[in-house]
């Protein structure tokens, strides 16, 4: 069976979520961009149109998220498995 709620987010909906919310941690940190991005080394441009638009490198997006300390969370992202079907549970020991 399928996740719907995977379905009623397209994949530009999920980066401007990323962006919100890393958007919100850099106000609330009350850091300027033009400090963020010199201090994480991303284009002040880049980090712009990052929250505007969603839309950045993945390398850009780390070195944000290491300077506004929550790498860690990207880190874990795939670290553990999520499972739809018991086959995939048990292919996953093999």
């Amino acid at each position: 069976m399928e996740n719907y709620d995977q379905i009623l987010f397209a994949p530009s909906d999920v980066a401007m979520m990323l962006a919100t919310r890393l958007k919100d941690i850099r106000k609330r940190k009350k850091i300027t961009q033009r400090r963020l991005a010199a201090r994480s080394n991303v284009s002040y441009a880049s980090l712009c149109r990052f929250e505007q638009t969603g839309l950045i490198s993945l390398e850009s997006f780390i070195k944000l998220s290491m300077e506004l300390g929550v790498v860690d969370e990207i880190k874990d992202l795939f670290a553990r498995p999520v499972y739809t079907n018991i086959d995939e549970v048990i292919n996953d020991r093999h």
